[in-house]
C-alpha cells in the first residue's frame, strides 16, 4: 500500500480537495493528512484521510515515511505559508525519498518562471493526476 502523505497549514483548503479528489481516484492507497496547525488536520480529515497528525514534528516524521508528499509549494521554503512551515519541514519535505507534487501559489511571495496562471481547480487536478501517476508507478 503506498503512503500519500499530504501536508497542509493555514484553512487546510488545499490538503482538503487533494484528499477528496484523491480517496475517490486511488482508494488503495493510505492517505496521511499532517496540518501545521489544528484547523488544517481537522478539515483533511473531514475529507477522508485515513489518519491525522499536527504540527512540526508530525510533518518531518511523515516526510520520511511517504511515497508521495503533497501540497502547496511553501513547504519547501521556511517561514513560508505565514510561518507555519519552520526550516525543518522544508528540510525534511525536501530531503525527503518520496515524489514531491507541490502546488504552486502566490501566496508564498514566490513567482515560479515558466508556469502558466491556472485556476485553484486547475492545480488541484493537475497533482491528482501527477500523484495518481506516481502511485500506479510504483506499483
Amino acid at each position: 500500500m503506498k503512503r500519500i502523505v499530504v501536508i497542509d497549514g493555514q484553512g487546510g483548503g488545499f490538503g482538503k480537495r487533494l484528499i477528496e479528489r484523491l480517496n475517490k481516484l486511488t482508494p488503495e492507497a493510505e492517505i496521511i493528512a499532517v496540518g501545521l496547525n489544528s484547523v488544517a488536520t481537522t478539515a483533511m480529515l473531514r475529507a477522508g484521510a485515513s489518519a491525522g497528525a499536527t504540527g512540526e514534528n508530525a510533518a518531518v516524521v511523515n516526510a520520511h515515511r511517504a511515497d508521495v508528499i503533497a501540497g502547496p509549494f511553501g513547504l519547501v521554503m521556511a517561514d513560508s505559508m505565514l510561518g507555519e512551515c519552520t526550516a525543518k519541514i522544508a528540510k525534511a519535505v525536501a530531503q525527503s525519498s518520496a515524489v514531491r507534487v507541490l502546488i504552486p501559489t502566490t501566496k508564498c511571495g514566490t513567482k515560479i518562471a515558466g508556469l502558466a496562471e491556472l485556476s485553484l481547480n486547475e492545480l488541484i487536478e493537475d497533482a491528482v493526476k501527477m500523484i495518481c501517476a506516481a502511485v500506479s508507478e510504483a506499483n
